[in-house]
């Protein structure tokens, strides 16, 4: 999947953005995390394999963590179909005859 990989790209991108910004080497984050400086450049890299745990961990390095959940908060195609199920008028019943 392409955007998904761009997806991906672009938020190693920014993480090592945001480590860059705060002075702090690959090598110091990764005994942050509790990972290896091999593993930290997969994820700044935007390697698919890099586990959310991981992902996790390096945001509250980074003092990040609250951005984790915003993720899926606002679900705007979900509340478009939850709404246009309750428009929908109620089936009629067969009246007995």
């Amino acid at each position: 999947m392409p955007r998904a990989q761009r997806q991906i790209q672009a938020l190693g991108a920014r993480l090592r953005a945001a480590r860059m910004r705060r002075q702090m080497t690959q090598g110091e984050l990764a005994a942050r995390v509790g990972v290896s400086v091999p593993t930290v450049g997969k994820l700044e890299r935007g390697d698919p394999a890099t586990s959310l745990a991981t992902m996790l961990r390096v945001l509250t390095a980074l003092g990040l963590e609250q951005d984790i959940d915003l993720l899926a908060q606002n679900d705007a195609l979900g509340r478009e179909l939850q709404d246009s199920r309750l428009r929908r008028p109620a089936a009629r019943r067969a009246s007995p005859s």
